[in-house]
């Protein structure tokens, strides 16, 4: 497991600022999406990425934003450690899959049938 020593502080009055600041900057750009109707839509969807974009930079800054990049960064080093299955191993897994999942099925189809035999048994219809 990799283990870290965290010395982080909580939130400060300043991070609570950028907080708004960020979610102002996101607004902004899908403000500009909805006001610039006369623009082209390729433009105004970069201008929404580009305050989306904007957006995370100032989030990043924050005592969150660094929790989540080493939330990340501790994903990514996690991931390299998975061992994955070789083409072949998956194809017989796949197959594998396909076969309960139609066996099951047809147990189901049984049951749904013996079980509405009955029903109509039990009706007289």
């Amino acid at each position: 497991m990799n283990t870290k020593v965290e010395n982080q502080s909580g939130t400060s009055v300043l991070d609570y600022g950028k907080y708004v600041l960020a979610l102002l900057i996101a607004a902004a750009g899908i403000a500009v999406f909805y006001m610039m109707p006369q623009w082209s839509g390729v433009i105004r969807g970069l201008l929404v990425a580009v305050g989306f974009g904007l957006a995370l930079l100032v989030f990043g800054l924050t005592v969150k934003g660094r929790e989540a990049r080493d939330f990340f960064s501790d994903s990514l080093f996690e991931l390299r450690k998975v061992v994955w299955p070789t083409r072949e191993e998956s194809y017989r897994i796949t197959g594998m899959v396909l076969v309960v999942v139609l066996l099951i099925s047809l147990i189901l189809s049984g049951f749904d049938f013996v079980i509405s035999w009955l029903i109509k048994l039990l009706l007289g219809s």
